[in-house]
């Protein structure tokens, strides 16, 4: 354990950090209250949904009411929100964070979403091939990391397409 792990637990009031499973978390409703965020507008406000299901760096999860707490970082991929049996909407985010919580609210904060439906096969594709020739002529490490980065975006989101 490192000096600020240390210190954080020395530090801390004992329910603080105290962790529980799931079935020992209290129970707000059946519903997944959802929050989704990004920095301009929220595309979800505190709303009732059966299911999200998200890419973090953890790997693919499906989150539905009563799931246990934690905060996920988020890949560029796809959030989906299944709102109810006939209504699912698709969003590609570039990054951010998950937190899942133990009243069965869900708070995803992105860097960028876009629906899914926005995207055109042909653009990504175009794209994608422009960020490796841009990766390919790069001089400085700074120029590599960000082709690195908008190949990374695009790989996401062809993939994300082709499903």
């Amino acid at each position: 354990m490192n000096v600020l792990a240390r210190s954080v637990r020395a530090a801390a009031k004992p329910f603080a950090m105290a962790r529980f499973y799931a079935t020992e978390a209290p129970v707000a409703s059946d519903a997944l209250r959802l929050t989704f965020v990004v920095p301009h507008q929220a595309l979800y406000q505190a709303a009732n949904v059966q299911q999200v299901n998200l890419a973090a760096t953890s790997g693919d999860m499906g989150i539905l009411a009563n799931h246990v707490p934690t905060i996920e970082q988020l890949n560029p991929g796809v959030v989906e929100v299944v709102e109810s049996a006939e209504i699912t909407k698709k969003f590609f985010v570039s990054g951010g964070f998950a937190t899942i919580n133990p009243d069965s609210s869900l708070n995803i904060n992105a860097v960028e979403a876009c629906p899914l439906e926005e995207f055109s096969i042909e653009r990504v594709q175009s794209g994608l091939a422009e960020a490796q020739a841009n990766l390919s002529s790069a001089t400085t490490e700074k120029e590599k990391a960000a082709a690195k980065i908008e190949i990374e975006v695009y790989e996401a989101l062809q993939s994300a397409l082709s499903k």
